[in-house]
Parts: C-alpha cells; sequence; structure tokens
C-alpha cells in the first residue's frame, strides 16, 4: 500500500474514531447534569415537565406582551422566531424589519399553537437527549451507578401455562431459563456487564449500570410472551363504539374494568386499540371486540426482522412460524379471509389488518414505531418468557466505589499513562515521540469504538485498557530494537525502518493473535465484568496493532523520505 493511501486510512479511521467518540464527549462534558437527570426519567415525566415548562413560558410572554409588545424577542425564546420566520415564508408575506414579541406571536397565530411550539421544543430535546444517552460509552455500576430491580415470578401464569401445579423443579427451570433470557435480552441492548442473579426460590435481583432509566427496564421486559392474534369482531366492535359514544359513563365498572356488554357475544372480549403519541407513550384510541380464543401465540415465532414498508417507508416486522405454527395459522386465516386480524401486545391492540388471503409461514406486522418495533423484534428472537415476571421493587443505586475512590483510581491510571509516555520519549527521545503519538491515537480509538457500539466502562474495562496499552508499548519497543539492529550494521535510516518492522512484523502479530483469541473466547464464555474485560482487551488488541504497525510506521516514512532524515534518533547510545 502506498504511503498516500496509508495517509488517507489513517484519516478516515481518525475522522471516524471523532464523530463515534463526539457523543461520548459531548455527554460527559457538554450536556448539564440538570438536563442529563430530566432525559433519564420516564416519558411520562418528560412529557409532564415539557407542558409545565410550556405553560410558564406562555405565562411569562404574555406578560411581556402586556407592558411592551414592540419589545425585541428574548434569546431564550429565540426557537419562536425561527418557527415565525418559516411561517412568513410559507405564507409568502414580508419579514418584518425587527422580531418583536408581537411580531413573533401573531404569526404564531393562537395560544395553543404558541403553547404547542413551545412543548414542542421541550419535547424534541430531551426526547432527543434521551436517544443521545443511549448511544455513548456507558460507565459501568462500580463507577457511575444505575438501577437495581427486584423481579418476582408469577407462579399463577405458570402454572397456567404448564396445566398443572408446578413443582419445586419445573419452578426453578422455568427461573433459570428466565434469567438466561433477560440476561440475552439486556446484552443485545448494548449493556454488556449486567449482574443478574436468583434471589430466594421465586425472585430474580438485577442491576444495570447506567442512568436510571425506567424505560430500560420496559424495553427489555416487554412482550414477556403476550404476543397473541385474536379475530375481530367488526360488526360488534362498531356497536361498541357507538353505545360508547352515546353512553359515556358506562364504559367502566367500579372495579375498573371495562363492562361486559349484553349485546357481546359469548367468547367475545374487549380489548383497548392504542397507539404511540409525539412522546412515545400508548394513548388509548377505542375499543375492539376480538375473540377470546387464541389464534396463534407469539412462541411459535422463530426469526423476526425490521424492515421499512416497500410503499409507506414505515417500519414493519417481517417474522417466520414455525412448521406448527404456520399450519394453524394458515388454518385460521384460510377461514377468517376478509376478516380483520388483530395482534395483542400484553393485552393491548397494536396492530390490525384485513386478512385478504390465507398466510402460512411469513407474516408481517405494522403499526410500531421504529424503537417499538426494534424491541419487539428483539423479543420475539430471544424467546418468550417460561413464566410471567412481576417488577416487586425497582430504584436507583449509587457507584459502589465511591467517588473517591474513583478520583483515585483514575489519578493511578492517568499517572501510569504519563510514565509511560514519558520512558518512551527519554529513552528512545525522537522515535519515543512516533511511540508516544501511536499511544495516544490507540488511546482514542479504543474509546471511540466502545462508544460507536455503546459498551460499559467499569474498572474491569479499564484494567483491559491499561493491558492493551501496556502490549501496545511493548510492540513499539520491539520494532524499535529490531531498527536499532538494523541501524548498527550501517544501513541507511529508510532502509533501517523498513527492515526493523518487516522483521518485527510477524513477532508482533504471533503474541497479539494468539491474545486476541483467548479474548474472543474469554468474551463469549464469560460474562458480568469478565466479559467487559474481555471485550476491552479485544477491542485494544486491534486498535494497538493498527497504530504501533500502521500509524507508527506512515510517521517513521514521512520522517525519512518525505523530510530526509539521515540519522535516526532512536537512543542515547546510537
Amino acid at each position: 500500500m502506498s504511503k498516500r493511501a496509508r495517509l488517507l486510512v489513517v484519516l478516515l479511521v481518525l475522522v471516524a474514531g471523532g464523530v463515534f467518540l463526539y457523543p461520548t464527549f459531548n455527554w460527559y462534558y457538554m450536556v448539564p447534569q440538570d438536563q442529563k437527570e430530566l432525559a433519564a426519567g420516564s416519558k411520562e415525566q418528560i412529557q409532564a415537565y415539557s407542558r409545565g415548562r410550556a405553560s410558564r413560558d406562555l405565562v411569562e410572554l404574555k406578560d411581556l406582551v402586556s407592558k411592551d409588545q414592540d419589545a425585541a424577542i428574548p434569546e431564550k425564546f429565540g426557537f419562536l422566531k425561527d418557527k415565525a420566520e418559516e411561517n412568513y415564508k410559507l405564507a409568502k408575506r414580508d419579514l418584518p424589519d425587527s422580531w418583536t414579541i408581537a411580531a413573533v406571536l401573531n404569526s404564531l397565530g393562537s395560544e395553543k399553537s404558541v403553547f404547542s411550539s413551545l412543548e414542542n421544543e421541550y419535547r424534541e430535546h430531551l426526547l432527543g437527549l434521551k436517544d443521545a444517552s443511549g448511544k455513548i460509552l456507558q460507565l459501568g455500576l462500580d463507577l457511575s451507578g444505575g438501577m437495581s430491580i427486584l423481579l418476582e415470578a408469577d407462579i399463577d401464569s405458570l402454572e397456567k401455562r404448564l396445566g398443572h401445579a408446578p413443582s419445586s423443579e419445573d419452578q426453578n427451570q422455568a427461573i433459570d431459563r428466565a434469567m438466561e433470557i433477560l440476561n440475552n435480552r439486556i446484552d443485545k441492548f448494548g449493556v454488556t456487564e449486567p449482574q443478574i442473579r436468583r434471589q430466594g426460590s421465586t425472585q430474580i435481583a438485577i442491576e444495570i449500570p447506567g442512568a436510571a432509566d425506567p424505560e430500560r427496564v420496559n424495553t427489555f421486559l416487554m412482550g414477556k410472551g403476550s404476543l397473541d392474534f385474536h379475530i375481530v369482531d367488526q360488526e360488534a366492535s362498531e356497536q361498541l363504539t357507538q353505545y360508547f359514544n352515546e353512553h359515556p359513563g358506562d364504559v367502566f365498572a367500579e372495579d375498573g374494568s371495562i363492562k361486559k356488554m349484553d349485546f357481546l357475544n359469548a367468547g367475545s372480549v374487549v380489548r383497548g386499540y392504542y397507539k404511540k403519541d409525539e412522546y412515545g407513550i400508548d394513548q388509548l384510541q377505542r375499543y375492539v371486540v376480538v375473540s377470546e380464543e387464541v389464534g396463534l401465540d407469539g412462541s411459535h415465532i422463530q426469526e423476526a426482522l425490521v424492515a421499512n414498508h416497500p410503499v409507506t417507508g414505515k417500519p414493519v416486522i417481517n417474522f417466520t412460524l414455525d412448521s406448527s405454527g404456520g399450519e394453524i395459522f394458515f388454518k385460521l386465516t384460510t377461514a377468517n379471509e376478509g376478516n380483520t386480524l388483530a395482534i395483542l401486545l400484553d393485552g393491548k391492540v397494536k396492530s390490525m389488518a384485513v386478512i385478504n388471503e390465507p398466510i402460512r409461514e411469513r407474516v408481517q406486522m405494522s403499526g410500531f414505531d421504529r424503537t417499538e418495533a426494534t424491541n419487539l423484534a428483539l423479543v420475539l428472537r430471544t424467546a418468550a418468557m417460561p413464566v410471567d415476571l412481576k417488577i416487586n421493587n425497582q430504584q436507583a443505586v449509587g457507584a459502589s466505589l465511591g467517588e473517591d475512590s474513583v478520583k483515585q483510581g483514575l489519578k493511578a491510571i492517568s499517572l501510569g499513562f504519563i510514565l509511560v509516555i514519558l520512558f518512551m520519549l527519554v529513552y528512545y527521545i525522537g522515535s519515543g515521540l512516533v511511540a508516544d503519538i501511536a499511544l495516544m491515537l490507540n488511546l482514542v480509538f479504543i474509546l471511540a469504538i466502545l462508544s460507536a457500539f455503546n459498551l460499559t466502562l467499569t474498572l474491569t474495562s479499564i484494567a483491559g485498557i491499561i493491558l492493551t496499552v501496556g502490549m501496545a508499548v511493548d510492540a513499539n519497543v520491539i520494532i524499535f530494537e529490531r531498527i536499532k539492529e538494523e541501524y548498527r550494521l550501517g544501513k541507511s535510516a529508510e532502509a533501517s525502518v523498513k527492515a526493523g518492522f518487516r522483521k518485527a512484523f510477524w513477532t508482533i502479530m504471533d503474541a497479539n493473535i494468539t491474545t486476541f483469541i483467548a479474548a474472543l473466547v474469554l468474551s463469549q464464555m464469560a460474562s458480568g465484568p469478565i466479559q467487559g474485560f474481555a471485550n476491552t482487551l479485544a477491542v485494544g488488541i486491534v486498535s494497538s496493532m493498527f497504530t504501533a504497525l500502521f500509524v507508527a510506521r506512515l510517521l517513521f516514512d514521512f520522517t525519512t523520505e518525505q523530510l530526509k532524515v539521515k540519522k535516526l534518533s532512536i537512543g542515547w547510545r546510537i
């Protein structure tokens, strides 16, 4: 590969590293702590905050108009000016000479429209931060704290599924299987170091590092195996809607459940049809009458993938049924051709479609947003829970090591890294500077890769980073000593560099590849902190080999071939 091509590769990797690392840097250093805490709340809390702020801002704007309507719009309401300017352009009106409070509010229309614009600004900002918090390098429980959840197995649901009272062995097998599924789901959601352990005979304790966000728990617990297909009674649904419109006070019984209407057929049940609003919160649209008998349950689903609808572009879930499920679904759709099929997730109607023709193994679902479709597809792929789980307790936990311990650990790591850099610089002089540049780039690349894959950083992961830094230094030492040997033989600086890198290549590759294989095996077989250490070590090995053999070589070639350096600065006695 030519030097120009190698330089292009290094620049592309640097740009990619900066892109991957920016969200993490921005989150930890640029976003205020109070904004982080707001974004970590549930969507209901974000909704309440956004509407509360919008109400206070609206009152403030009305007070400002009453005092001086020709005053300039305050800077903190600059987003309203942008919206007003957009409205002027859409209406093809001339922009005002100055954006006064009156001009801005008049362009936005009614008071309700102003409130909506204010609410949208806060909602989009916080939901954007919430989305960004899932794309950064997470800190583990020992560094930043996280969530502690205690789940309780619902033995009644297990008895219903088995058809008989479960024995102690049945309970143990069901809970062990539930722990395995939970671990698989949490890992695939990007949290690589969850602590999942059994507590007592029917409880599961989970500790999840990162922000104390209840939505994360609901994400990997969603579905719980309760994905069912039911046939819709369209005529009864229309009759029910008409009745509820005429008698809105007769919808619910005293216990809060939906009343059983006399006109409904035996074997029919009423379920709510829900769609997500701007906050991603399920909102009831109407009630639907469906057959009580489950036409097909989610346990027959083998594979589930998210795609885009070819016409609408909206997310859909394509899934494949097993052979028995395909046969059941074929009979169901054949017998109900022309009727409506409802898809129920945890008792909520999430999607409905008319059966136009019999369907066997391959089915497509719609009616979900991108996040919900991705999460549901993951739940379907990782199998249904063998037993329903209830959240007994859920709370935020603090860092186990304490802030002082973390600071001391980070100081020790920083000091060690600085000493390594100084040693290379003092011992190898000019070549040591090349090694130091490679080492610093190595650290940047490691953090960028960890950030890109949303991995979790704990003290064990930091230990893996320190180990890879040491291995990267070792690779540079091997290369420099080989170059010294060639240089002592009387070869030119350029020839010594080429021969040194060539002779050191396989020595470095052999040592790193064997360690990389061990790290991969460890990452697959281990779990928790050990898996985090193995993942970080594997990433570090790849990065250190790239910087030692590729970046350092490029820097040496630049000095010897472009700058025409004739004498190498690679040691005091050279």
